[in-house]
């Protein structure tokens, strides 16, 4: 029989959070890749005579791995190729430094720097951060064999060969990816309206954040391509003229809940058949749909029989479609502009310094105190203080619980492997676990790659179980160090990371709420702005969810605030709702009603800028009876409410 806890030896929610894994399926493909990328460089080594080459490739290949995340093929270059890069550059820099005292821990620490900078630039980037910090950190903390460009060929080698079995199936499979991240947009937006003006809340709100989410896939995986290809690709034209004409659809979903009418099951089930057409690229059966008969029905309507028009049609012209979230601009300007930002950006700066303090220490500490394989120390603060990878707090103590369980299993293989050729099917077992655990959580990845780690270091350092006592006091002293001077001396960290974002997206509701309904705003732009709103949002609730997996006071600052990004997602859905009312036949709002909207809004985000803890404010909002802007009156009327202490 089952006994709850004692009230005091209940587990705190935050811990809850951090220790429950995350569904997500298994990448065959990409496990299949791991294994052959780590084991084959391995046995190529032990063939010739030279098993420490194969550890290294096997390294760089390990990188590769981590960054193997991509479904379109030209993603994969960049995630895979670019990152390859810094880390020789790192592994290089480490080279040259390595056994030089204080040069070393001056070099590392710029080093570190440089790559808590370029992280916030983006996904690319911050792997590419990653990996020029990590190699460099392993070139000076262990002796790679000579001369100096051996080591970062063989570990830039085994990162390509991921990349090269990536893309073995590119022949075959040119543009499949694209068509499915557009197809399951398609699904999304069927689920989103199966459940619009049904009772079912919650279902609703997770069918539109699986919209938003699918949304942003399917532009970041076209607009790369396309921004390449600068428009020329018949198929790419195609493919973001059908992404875009399932907006108005969306639009219309708000609408369609706010009328509290279930929608006719005809409607996403028609929406499915054109998700197959475009996965198949194949015609779709003609529609059937019921006529309609309210204000909404017919927006829906309207927008559905356009975007199967946009299915249906042979050919788009690429000089009428606009792309919703703007089209990228060259590589060069894109990189001459990222450049300029991350020097000129407050946060940069500081998420350098933080990772750089953090650095300093741990090299300092390992070059004054004789510590076993002490570039594990920094190896660990550099996985664990990687400020756009997720709450500091949780990743020291993941990586600590990941790391105890990796020893156990690494104890295991260490002690019952004999070393040389059976470490090759030992590492083909384990490789397969890195993508397959990743998607769990930081903890379960952890806990695959400490043995991977220590298998390769015995190769190199032929110490066998001894380096299991070492790995567990580094990893250890690291999360010490990143949790003491990279999370308790930052406490503005909350303040950067959620506040002020979400003030900005509450002031940029506002804006949006004043151009849906000027009459002499462009649609596209109007488009662009929705689209950026949501996806801002997005990104502010994933912090969210990450400072919810901190102890107080942060954990419990990101609990009292999180019903106002859900308050303000809601205000952004009665806007369109509202737009999407006016544009089929219902009357528009005045300029006063918008402006007092507009202006309350603007409060509450100066409010959320200013205030650490919730404050009373005004929640007086009135207008005309039977406004079409009576939805969000009361939706901004509930924001303000939030704020107010209870």
């Amino acid at each position: 029989m089952s006994r709850e806890f004692p009230i005091g030896l209940t587990p705190p929610d935050w811990l809850v959070r951090n220790l429950t894994p995350q569904q997500a399926p298994v990448n065959w493909a990409a496990a299949a890749r791991a294994a052959v990328a780590l084991a084959l460089p391995l046995a190529i080594g032990l063939a010739a005579g030279r098993p420490a080459y194969g550890a290294l490739a096997s390294m760089g290949a390990l990188s590769g791995v981590i960054g193997d995340t991509a479904d379109a093929y030209r993603m994969r270059i960049l995630n895979i190729a670019v990152p390859q890069l810094f880390g020789a550059v790192g592994v290089t820099l480490g080279t040259l430094v390595y056994g030089h005292g204080w040069y070393a821990v001056a070099a590392v620490t710029g080093v570190a720097l440089i790559s808590g900078m370029i992280s916030t630039i983006g996904a690319v980037a911050s792997v590419s951060g990653l990996l020029l910090l990590l190699n460099c950190v392993v070139g000076a903390g262990l002796p790679l064999p000579s001369p100096w460009w051996l080591a970062p060929a063989l570990m830039t080698g085994g990162g390509l060969l991921v990349l090269v079995l990536a893309l073995l199936s590119w022949p075959l499979r040119a543009g499949v990816p694209e068509r499915t991240a557009v197809a399951a947009t398609y699904r999304t937006v069927a689920g989103l309206l199966a459940v619009a003006g049904t009772d079912r809340a919650e279902e609703y709100e997770e069918a539109r954040r699986a919209v938003t989410q699918s949304l942003n896939e399917s532009y970041d995986l076209i607009l790369a391509r396309r921004a390449r290809h600068h428009g020329r690709s018949p198929e790419l034209t195609r493919l973001l003229a059908r992404l875009n004409a399932i907006t108005p659809v969306i639009e219309a979903a708000p609408a369609a809940h706010l009328a509290a009418r279930p929608l006719p099951l005809q409607i996403p089930q028609a929406l499915r058949h054109l998700a197959a057409s475009v996965e198949t690229d194949e015609a779709p059966p003609p529609l059937s749909l019921p006529l309609p008969t309210t204000e909404t029905a017919r927006a829906v309507d309207h927008a559905l029989r356009h975007t199967a028009e946009v299915v249906t049609a042979p050919d788009v012209d690429p000089r009428g479609i606009d792309d919703r979230l703007g089209r990228p601009a060259a590589l060069g300007i894109r990189t001459a502009r990222a450049a300029r930002n991350v020097v000129l950006s407050a946060n940069s700066w500081r998420y350098g310094v933080r990772l750089a303090v953090c650095i300093g220490i741990a090299q300092a500490l390992v070059s004054l105190i004789p510590v076993p394989r002490s570039y594990w120390v920094a190896l660990t603060i550099t996985f664990v203080l990687k400020p756009d990878f997720g709450s500091v707090f949780s990743r020291a103590l993941l990586r600590a619980l990941g790391t105890v369980a990796g020893l156990v299993v690494a104890a295991v293989v260490l002690s019952q492997v004999p070393l040389g050729w059976w470490h090759v099917p030992t590492l083909f077992l384990l490789a397969p676990l890195i993508p397959a655990l990743t998607p769990r959580g930081y903890g379960h990845q952890t806990m695959a790659i400490t043995p991977v780690i220590l298998l390769l270091s015995d190769i190199l350092n032929r110490q066998g179980t001894a380096l299991l006592l070492p790995r567990l006091t580094d990893s250890l002293m690291g999360c010490g160090i990143a949790l003491v001077a990279g999370y308790l001396l930052w406490p503005e960290s909350w303040r950067t990371r959620v506040g002020d974002r979400l003030a900005d997206a509450v002031a940029d509701t506002a804006t949006y709420v004043e151009t849906a309904f000027a009459p002499t705003a462009d649609p596209a732009a109007r488009a662009r702005m929705r689209r950026r709103l949501y996806r801002d949002l997005s990104v502010i609730r994933t912090e969210f969810q990450r400072a919810l997996t901190e102890p107080p006071p942060t954990g419990r600052r990101a609990a009292a605030w999180w019903p106002l990004v859900v308050a303000v997602e809601r205000i952004v859905d009665a806007t369109t709702a509202a737009r999407v009312r006016v544009r089929h036949g219902a009357a528009p709002p005045s300029g006063g009603e918008i402006a007092q909207v507009a202006l309350q809004l603007r409060e509450l985000s100066e409010g959320v800028r200013s205030a650490e803890t919730l404050t009373a404010v005004r929640t007086d909002l009135t207008g005309p009876a039977g406004s079409v802007l009576e939805p969000l009156r009361q939706e901004v009327a509930a924001a303000r409410a939030i704020t107010s202490p209870h």
